[in-house]
């Protein structure tokens, strides 16, 4: 397995991660969830990874948009229901490694402790 990230193509974090891997030489296979859309499986997975209150990105516009009564008693089940039907409330990118590691977020030092570069 390749590496691979997901994510929007036009987030600026996204252009940013995909010009440090560019530059640093490193293959990658794009997702674009917000056009393909995310399955359920792939989101249960990250927040298993990471915790769901990683992956939920509530500093969004999508997601502070939201009703209060939507926000209100969020748990895993209910986040993941959300993403799924609004992926732009997934924190970007999410990166997995060929080894299956997974890394929400984009920080260069992150990138680089990795990659090992």
């Amino acid at each position: 397995m390749s590496v691979k990230i997901h994510g929007i193509k036009n987030c600026d974090t996204m252009k940013k991660a995909f010009a440090w891997l560019d530059g640093q030489g490193i293959a990658y296979e794009f997702h674009d969830y917000k056009k393909s859309g995310v399955t359920t499986e792939a989101l249960a997975d990250w927040c298993d990874a990471e915790g769901w209150e990683k992956v939920l990105n509530r500093a969004g516009t999508t997601f502070r948009k939201l009703p209060d009564a939507d926000k209100a008693g969020l748990d895993r089940d209910r986040a993941i229901a959300l993403m799924v039907e609004q992926p732009s409330m997934i924190k970007r990118p999410v990166l997995r490694t060929a080894d299956g590691r997974i890394e929400i977020g984009f920080k260069p030092d992150r990138y680089a402790e990795i990659f090992g570069k």
